[in-house]
This record gives C-alpha cells, structure tokens and sequence, in this order.
C-alpha cells in the first residue's frame, strides 16, 4: 500500500460534532475506514476538550496531534469561519511516533528536548523528520527549536508552526491523542520510506536605514543604535507611531515587521514585534541577538504570491522525482492579514506547483520553524530556524 492522504473540514457550532465530522470527512475522502495518523488543526473558539473528544471518536487509536489556530487551510483554500480541519495519513512504509514537552514558560529549550527525545525514544533512535507544533505566547520560539536540536542533531530537518488562537494573542492548545494541552510543544516524528521536500519563502523586502542591534535580551529588542528599539518605527512613521506604543503592535505592525540578516538564508530572517514598553523596549516573537543588523521590511501581496509558488516548487525539486501525496502549510498570520480576502491566491500559486488535486493541509501560525531555504537534501547546510512572517510548504512525496 502506498502513502495515502485525505483532507476533511467541519464548521458548525457544537465543537463534539464538528471534530469528529472533519475525522470522518478525512477518512471519507481517504477512502479508507481507519488511519495510521490524523492531524488535526482547529479554530481556538471551540472547546477544545469536546471537540478533541468528538476527533477521537472517529480517529480511535490511530495517533492524532495537532493544535489551536489562527485560521485553517485546506486543498480547497483559507477557510473563511472558524473550522476543525484534518488530515488522515495511511501508509505501511512510514511509522509516526509522538512526543510532548510541558511547561514551555519554566524552560523552553528543556521542553523542545523532552519532545524530541520522547519521539526519538519511541523510534528506537532513528528518525527521518521532525514536525512540531509550539506555543510560542508562553516562550522563546527560537530557544524551542534549540531544544530539538539538542536532541536530534544541528542539522536535522525540523519544520513546523507555532500554534494559534484566531488572532487573540492569550492562550494557545496543543493535542496529542485524548489530551488538550497548553505551554506546550508537540513533536512528531516520521520514520520510514518516503521523500520529504520543504520550501520556505517570505517576499518581505527591506526598507529604511539598516540599524544595529546594541542591547538585547532574548525575545526583547531593548536597543537600535545606542537608542530605543522602538524609534526604528519613530523614525519612518513620525507621529503615526505612537498609536503603537497604545495598540497591540503585533497587529499594527504586520506589514512592517523586522529582519534580521543571517547566514544560509537568502533572504533577511523575520522577527515579528508583540509589544512595546515605556521604554520603548519591543518583544518579539523570537530573539534577536546583541551584534544583529536589522532592517524595517514591507510586504506586498505580489511578492508574497511569487515567492509561495518559488517555494513549492523547491519543496517538490527536493522530492527528486517521487510524486507528491500530501503537504502541509504553516503560514504566518501576517501573511493572512495582508492578503485580507485575496488569501486564497497564495494557496492557489502553492497548488501550481504541488498539484490541484494533491491533498493539502494547512494552518495560520504564530511563527514558523524550518530549515534556512529549505535544505534537507545536503544535511550539512540544514540549519532550523525559527521564522516569522514566512510561509513553509512541507510536500510528502514517494
């Protein structure tokens, strides 16, 4: 038997019945009666208890993970309402192993390691790919990827998303089997015969004067250039960026996030601000070290759509000639945001390259964790990141 996938999606209000319909949808359209795997990515406005149990009541024992979102996607687009979306995975050429790490606020890069360790134990040590799903509101992103690392090699090919809550910034879910968690990282782990290709694009293009990052701990940018972090905005807007020092600067600032430049990476990688202080101190998603040049980026929506079909394609090149069965989208919120009611064209110039019909899975994120470029064929140049503002295309292929 062959690597098979099916999509299914459910909307409704009763979260019991519209987890276990989009289960049931996946199946049915996987043409089968039972699944090794089903993923499940659902919108933060349900109960997650009731509607993870309805998701159960279709998957039985099969392995099931996933996590909260801030908008699904599926082969058939960007969901427009809130939904449950699944992908049911069957194949008796790849083993799925899963694995939690707890308590992300106590430690993060501790809790990257417990998962990752956790699947690898489970494997027996051998591992092919890694997917993770991280609650990035409680931790450092970039120090949770450290963690899987840490366990699973410098150079392993890692991809995945930061969970999210439809755009509220309070509290993420993550699922394994029967339980609901939060301040989690979820691992899963694939071993057996099977191509893995990954594309990782952003499109956002540098603006303004190039700064020094001067003082910085972590996740927060306190100094640019000997002066407050947030004059980088003060500087380019004028008087229009005050309105960010008293509205979330995570959602004024979508279009004009920051980049970092990195090597390995063509392209400036992209942190995402949260918040500002009274000192003018921004949070990022993720950290950006003491010694880092960076730049205001802007997007356009025709960059972002040319850059997402750039990805694809690379992610199915990586598959050297086996055929795409399934991919999986993790895609920034900003991205979303941007494109407003046109986001279904990105996810259109994704399926030119992947295939129309080649069942699809995907979800808005709150970061995103990938090799830079994409690279796992040389496995010496793969280097996971963690990424904002980017969208990352994982294609399984045989």
């Amino acid at each position: 038997m062959s690597l098979q996938t099916g999509v299914g999606v459910s909307l409704g209000e009763d979260a019991y019945t519209v987890g276990a319909n989009a289960c049931q949808d996946a199946l049915d359209r996987l043409g089968s009666t039972d699944a090794n795997l089903f993923i499940v990515f659902a919108s933060s406005k349900y109960d997650q208890e009731k509607m993870l149990a309805g998701a159960r009541s279709v998957a039985k024992r099969a392995l099931l993970v996933g996590c909260s979102t801030a908008g699904e996607i599926t082969t058939d687009g960007p969901m427009k309402k809130n939904s449950v979306a699944v992908m049911a995975i069957k194949s008796d050429s790849i083993k799925f192993y899963a694995g939690v790490g707890e308590d992300i606020a106590k430690g993060p890069r501790a809790a990257g390691k417990v998962a990752a360790d956790a699947v690898k134990s489970q494997a027996g040590g051998t591992l092919n790919a890694f997917i993770m799903l991280p609650d990035v509101l409680v931790g450092n992103g970039a120090d949770i990827v450290r963690g899987v690392l840490d366990s699973l090699g410098e150079h392993f090919p890692v991809v995945g998303g930061a969970a999210g809550d439809d755009f509220a910034f309070v509290k993420t879910y993550q699922y394994v089997n029967d339980k609901v968690y939060s301040g989690a990282v979820v691992g899963l782990g694939l071993v057996g015969n099977f191509k893995i290709g990954i594309g990782v694009k952003h499109g956002w293009i540098p603006i303004g004067v190039p700064k020094k990052v001067t003082k910085s701990q972590g996740s927060v940018l306190h100094e640019l250039d000997g002066k407050p972090a947030i004059a980088i905005y003060d500087d380019y807007f004028g008087d229009a960026a005050k309105e960010l020092r008293t509205e979330t600067l995570a959602k004024l600032a979508i279009t004009y996030p920051l980049g970092m430049k990195t090597a390995g990476s063509d392209e400036m990688l992209i942190r995402d601000p949260i918040t500002v202080d009274e000192k003018g101190s921004i949070t990022c998603a993720a950290e950006i070290p003491e010694g880092s040049e960076i730049q205001l980026m802007i997007g356009s929506r025709e960059e972002a759509v040319k850059v997402a079909k750039e990805a694809a394609q690379k992610a199915v090149e990586q598959l050297d000639g086996a055929q795409p069965k399934g991919v999986i989208i993790f895609n920034c919120i900003a991205r979303n945001k941007l494109f407003g009611e046109r986001s279904g064209e990105e996810i259109s110039a994704i399926q030119e390259a992947v295939g129309k019909n080649t069942p699809l899975i995907g979800f808005y994120t709150y970061g995103e964790q990938a090799p830079l470029g994409g690279e796992v064929r040389n496995i010496n140049k793969c280097n996971p990141a963690f990424h904002n503002e980017t969208v990352v295309i994982a294609v399984l292929g045989e």
